[in-house]
């Protein structure tokens, strides 16, 4: 694990040393059955949002969950004209080399079938697992968005890393030779991570991404939403990004703005 010793942006700015979230945001992720609330009340109007292209989504479930959590993203998506799916590989708790083979496995067969990139959704540890997967693979990827992901090299930043070190070790097993290293480096594709400065698993400085260097040629961006953790995946600001990101043409990526009647769902940027 790492040390807890602050790190430093590119331009050599000091950040602030990982720790986990408030306790208070903790004890109030139960907010998320209300962000769900809000989610099927507002389905007619979710599904008004820009429609897709008809391309290949890939959405991976967060520690410790299923495809039935992300159920109802995938809906919506499906709605919204694209080729939505979960994964293959039941419930996210061990990341090893058979997770990998099988991840890649399966964006290979719906690459082949749809004869076109895949777009990947990654919630919490999920999106972690999307970007990693997208720095090995990324001719088969059109964009990659972690909602709630711990990507920076710390685990410190999640309450959840005494329960993932139970399961995956101290030092998970070693991947593709060093890769899942430098897991703040954002993968050669267009990459998007949506946060929330209340997250109750996952610190939000642990979910923002900073260029890797002032050369970074690779388009990245950061979204604050009003969330929980839990309720990342059926937030309907969470939608409005995502069907905003997934809308674009690929090669035309251009950073998200929020139109004016929806600005009100977007706290200001601020990584402060």
């Amino acid at each position: 694990m790492a040390s807890m010793a602050p790190s430093a942006h590119a331009d050599g700015r000091e950040l602030p040393a990982a720790v986990p979230p408030n306790r208070f945001w903790t004890l109030t992720e139960g907010r998320a059955f209300f962000e769900f609330g809000a989610f099927m009340a507002m389905r007619p109007l979710l599904s008004q949002l820009p429609k897709g292209d008809g391309h290949s989504v890939v959405v991976l479930p967060g520690f410790m969950a299923t495809n039935n959590s992300t159920a109802p993203m995938r809906r919506l998506l499906t709605r919204l004209g694209y080729d939505a799916h979960g994964w293959d590989s039941g419930r996210n708790v061990l990341v090893n080399e058979a997770l990998i083979s099988r991840l890649e496995a399966q964006l290979e067969r719906l690459y082949d079938e749809r004869g076109g990139k895949i777009s990947l959704i990654g919630w919490s540890l999920g999106g972690v697992l999307a970007r990693e997967i997208a720095k090995l693979n990324p001719e088969l990827i059109r964009l990659v968005v972690s909602l709630g992901s711990p990507i920076s090299d710390d685990r410190n930043h999640t309450n959840a890393a005494r329960l993932f070190k139970f399961f995956n070790g101290d030092t998970p097993e070693k991947l593709r030779d060093g890769q899942f290293t430098g897991l703040n480096i954002a993968p050669p594709v267009p990459t998007t991570s949506i946060f929330t400065k209340t997250d109750g698993v996952v610190h939000w400085r642990g979910s923002v991404q900073h260029p890797h260097n002032a050369h970074d040629e690779h388009p990245t961006e950061n979204i604050e939403v009003y969330a929980s953790h839990c309720g990342l995946g059926v937030n309907p600001s969470v939608m409005i990004a995502l069907a905003d990101r997934l809308a674009q043409a690929e090669g035309e990526w251009m950073p998200f703005e929020a139109k004016p009647h929806q600005r009100l769902l977007f706290p200001r940027p601020s990584l402060n």
